[in-house]
């Protein structure tokens, strides 16, 4: 790779200088520190023999350690695998750099400045090196790429600047085409800022009430002071993607520390999750109108303890809401048609055993279909349905055929329960009193204008039409549909709605828990 001549001028130079590698590699333009060193330890050595006895000396062992062969394959793998040297001494294993760089220039003498690796060291003409400096300061590209074009590596370029305009002169000439500032310019450009900060503020605020009405449904005028920490971490992390944190938190008023705090808080799994999903389908099971608690007392059965509290805060999260019942409608009172019995149940409606107490009435649902008419019996033992009928006309018929059902279910040899009802005309036709008095029934009736002397029966109606009618839309049904669901309803009233006050039984279910006969 270099020369013996080379190698003893920059020797001499070396020693010349004080033995500072540092200005031999400056004034020379090569080699390698290392290389200078080892060159000096062997001329030191062979300092006393003549120079042509370790020219050949060299010459010979660098023959006998790699045979021709060896050197074309290292060439040949050297060009077909991207030129670089030391891929392939690393392939390869041999030989050391310099000696791979001899070869090349040996074989292929035409890539005597194409090798890619550490620079090669052999002297450049003075002309190549005063374009490559003045290239080196007026260039528009990193110093390395320049090298890489030149075939050297990049200290070298920086020594062949010292070596011609001297270390003090900088490696860069560019000029400065931009004029110096103003202050009057300088002043717009910090007004400039100053409002971009501020439509980056308003914007930001304004996202901010837009993402709180969305998310945690407060209205767009709300004061942000009294949102509470976790939904002011709510909002930042909706908008993180477009704001960075730190300007999050300042425009919310929240400290970092209290952000991260709730931010792990909310991504721990829900401990209600399956809960939740448990309530939202008991409610739908059961006609939207379980309350707090019936829907504990049902989450009961299924081995679900909660408290009360626990359960109203999740129905109300979930927005499981029961239906409030309407204004009730005014009805008037058309007066006594005939005498009426004593009002034997005053207002007692609690019994110790089935079939003691029976109340009765009849309620009208109104639909766009048109009118339909329940009339049931209930039992004040358990609040069950024992009997009831269903028509489009409030005539003696509904309340006939409902009686004869309820009778039908009395055993003879049982005590004949007492038929409590209202003042209607409907309990004072021949047709009723001859059936009254056939099933030796006994006779009691609220006083006038009073419907709290029928309370029990009033409550079923009133709960029937909160949990059935009025929740749903009944604009497309027809009578029979209608009639079919207000049946279904009934059914399941009796054999599934849980009461409370029954031990969390439906009435079906708590005679069979007594041993009584559904």
């Amino acid at each position: 790779m270099y020369s013996y001549e080379d190698r003893i001028r920059a020797v001499e130079l070396y020693i010349k200088v004080g033995k500072r590698i540092g200005v031999t590699i400056r004034q020379l333009g090569y080699p390698t520190k290392n290389s200078l060193k080892s060159w000096h330890a062997e001329y030191e050595r062979c300092l006393d023999l003549p120079r042509g006895y370790a020219n050949s000396k060299s010459k010979s062992k660098s023959k006998s350690k790699y045979s021709l062969a060896q050197r074309e394959k290292a060439v040949e793998y050297y060009l077909e695998h991207g030129r670089s040297i030391a891929s392939t001494v690393t392939a390869l294993g041999y030989p050391a750099r310099d000696s791979l760089r001899a070869w090349i220039y040996e074989l292929h003498p035409e890539l005597h400045t194409r090798v890619v690796g550490r620079s090669d060291g052999l002297a450049r003409p003075p002309a190549m090196k005063q374009a490559a400096v003045i290239a080196l300061c007026t260039r528009k590209e990193s110093a390395k790429a320049l090298a890489e074009k030149l075939g050297v590596c990049r200290p070298t370029l920086y020594n062949w600047k010292n070596q011609l305009l001297g270390p003090e002169v900088s490696a860069s000439m560019k000029r400065r085409l931009d004029p110096p500032s103003s202050p009057e310019r300088e002043e717009l450009e910090r007004q400039l800022e100053s409002l971009r900060l501020d439509v980056r503020r308003l914007q930001l605020e304004h996202d901010l009430l837009m993402k709180a009405n969305e998310l945690i449904k407060k209205d767009t005028g709300i004061d942000r002071q009294i949102l509470t920490n976790r939904e002011k971490t709510l909002l930042a992390d909706a908008l993180r993607q477009t704001y960075s944190l730190s300007e999050l938190l300042e425009t919310l008023g929240l400290a970092r520390s209290s952000y991260f705090y709730h931010r792990a808080r909310m991504q721990v799994a829900e401990k209600y999750t399956e809960v939740r999903r448990a309530m939202a389908d008991i409610f739908e099971r059961n006609h939207r109108c379980y309350g707090y608690r019936r829907m504990r007392a049902s989450l009961s059965r299924q081995r679900v303890r909660l408290s009360e509290k626990v359960v109203q805060r999740l129905m109300k999260q979930e927005c499981l809401i029961v239906a409030k019942p309407k204004r009730r409608r005014y009805g008037s009172y058309l007066g006594e048609i005939s005498p009426a019995p004593e009002n034997l149940v005053n207002r007692d409606f609690t019994a110790v055993a089935p079939n003691e107490k029976w109340l009765t009435d009849i309620s009208e649902f109104q639909i766009p279909a048109g009118k339909v008419y329940l009339s049931p019996i209930i039992d004040c033992f358990d609040g069950k349905v024992i009997s009831w009928s269903i028509g489009t006309r409030p005539d003696a018929e509904l309340v006939n055929t409902m009686l004869d059902a309820a009778v039908e279910t009395v055993a003879c040899n049982d005590k004949r329960p007492v038929v409590h009802s209202d003042r209607g005309a409907h309990y004072r036709w021949p047709g009723w009193l001859s059936r009254i008095a056939d099933a030796k029934l006994i006779r009691s009736m609220s006083r006038k204008g009073c419907s709290p002397d029928n309370a029990a029966c009033e409550g079923f109606f009133g709960r029937l039409k909160t949990e059935l009618f009025y929740p749903r839309n009944w604009q497309s049904t027809s009578i029979e549909q209608f009639i079919q669901a207000l049946d279904s309803y009934i059914r399941w009233y009796n054999e599934k709605r849980i009461k409370i006050s029954l031990g969390a039984l439906s009435p079906i279910e708590y005679r069979e828990s007594l041993g009584l006969a559904a």
